[in-house]
């Protein structure tokens, strides 16, 4: 009994043979990024293998609905921001990660590859996309949108797991990473290394209370700072906590990722014509 077979999705698969043949056709390019930095001893620090396997998952379920999706090559490094202090992160200069895109951007238009989105997975890399975008958009009238899959997800968690517990488990090192990560990629995750919640640490020359990363609190009022991560975070882990973590959540998180996502290539795929 033949059965169905998925249909490629990755560039990277597709041989030059079958390039020839899709690619004039103008499909939807899908741009995953990520970073290679610290997220809590648990997870793996490839954040970036997140965004490719949601950016899979989101074209093989455009390309089934028929809008046919393609998966460039993930960009592994992000944009340094405040973690470059944890052995063994790698990350591109802001500058430089902007010249990075506009190189990818460029390779693809220049052979007609004109719809593109970007599946963004880390903080660092917003400015450096947003500075190509509108680049594009002034120059071309080309629309590169963006889709900063956590700040989705951080919109998606209370419905999956109420307002409460969404409060509690959200931040970075917990969700909507750490769920993801247990549902997608079990074999990676250390749960055994979570460590235990640690009180607000302080800033040691101000002595004044991190708010987040890039901020202390004085009497209120939000004081932006320069502090590194690991001077604000406990092992990489924020405010939320991971214990409250699940598979389960994971899978709901990259359930509704995957439907928001999907839909909006159509939606952009129906305005913007191959």
């Amino acid at each position: 009994m033949a059965t169905m077979t998925q249909p490629k999705v990755h560039m990277g698969h597709i041989t030059g043979g079958e390039a020839r043949e899709l690619l004039p056709k103008n499909p939807i390019i899908l741009l995953p990024m990520g970073s290679h930095e610290d997220q809590g001893p648990h997870a793996p620090m490839g954040d970036y293998l997140s965004a490719e396997k949601i950016a899979e998952l989101i074209a093989l379920r455009a390309t089934e609905r028929g809008t046919r999706t393609l998966v460039a090559p993930v960009l592994p490094y992000g944009g340094a921001d405040w973690f470059g202090s944890m052995v063994g992160g790698i990350t591109l200069e802001q500058s430089t990660l902007t010249q990075v895109i506009w190189d990818m951007v460029n390779s693809l238009r220049r052979n007609g590859l004109t719809r593109l989105i970007v599946i963004n997975g880390h903080g660092g890399n917003v400015g450096p996309i947003a500075e190509v975008a509108r680049g594009l958009y002034r120059d071309h009238k080309a629309l590169m949108p963006s889709l900063y899959l956590w700040r989705i997800g951080y919109s998606l968690l209370p419905g999956i797991v109420g307002a409460e517990k969404s409060k509690a488990v959200s931040g970075h090192g917990a969700d909507p990473l750490t769920s993801v990560g247990l549902h997608l990629f079990p074999e990676l995750m250390r749960p055994d290394l979570i460590p235990q919640a640690r009180p607000v640490k302080r800033d040691p020359l101000l002595d004044l209370p991190f708010a987040a990363l890039g901020a202390a609190s004085f009497e209120g009022a939000e004081v932006a700072m320069p502090n590194e991560y690991h001077e604000v975070y406990n092992q990489g882990v924020g405010k939320g906590d991971p214990n409250l973590s699940s598979s389960a959540t994971g899978a709901a998180l990259t359930e509704q990722l995957t439907e928001v996502c999907a839909r909006f290539v159509k939606h952009y795929a129906d305005r913007i014509h191959a």
